[in-house]
């Protein structure tokens, strides 16, 4: 596994992701509830981890390094997709010897949709990076076209018909379908 310049000597023993989605309940006067539904939130990445030998409490020093490192990389793992991830905790499951130290993890994704409308570096940095479908796509609600959700995304409606071959007539696109926008 790699975050940033750091790469793990071995993978962590526990990898897990947290996939989550918003739900508000609206009361309704007189009657039940309504649930409405704002989509989803961030991936969580979580893990934990041994170093084990004579140099274990520098490994995690040069992890603690990574962590204090602001500002979003890219999170490899050889199984899961990559992804765009703040380091957000590091802990110490026990006092640390010279030769184990056991610790937890965990990133947040940033997918950085808004990096470009809110002024930040985020998105000059992601133009040259790879990301996944994942990452780049745009799945369809009630009341979309192709042409707001290029608008959305700051793009052309003519680079998401070039990237979604799939699509023969830009006037139909159906709720829930995936569009892929960079």
């Amino acid at each position: 596994m790699r975050y940033k310049n750091y790469v793990w000597p071995h993978n962590p023993r526990v990898y897990t992701i947290e996939y989550e989605r918003v739900m508000v309940e609206n009361k309704v006067p007189y009657g039940l509830y309504h649930l409405q539904d704002l989509g989803r939130t961030r991936r969580v990445m979580r893990g934990e981890g041994e170093f084990v030998g004579p140099e274990a409490y520098a490994q995690f020093g040069a992890l603690a390094n990574t962590f204090y490192d602001p500002g979003a990389g890219e999170l490899i793992h050889p199984l899961w997709q990559t992804a765009r991830a703040h380091f957000v905790e590091l802990s110490l499951k026990q006092e640390p010897r010279p030769d184990y130290v056991s610790y937890t993890f965990a990133f947040w994704e940033d997918l950085g949709y808004y990096d470009a409308q809110l002024g930040t570096e985020g998105e000059q940095k992601a133009e040259g990076e790879q990301f996944t479908a994942e990452q780049l796509t745009h799945s369809v609600v009630k009341g979309d076209t192709l042409w707001s959700i290029a608008k959305k995304y700051s793009t052309t409606l003519e680079k998401i018909l070039q990237l979604n071959p799939q699509i023969k007539n830009p006037s139909l696109i159906r709720v829930g379908q995936e569009v892929r926008v960079r």
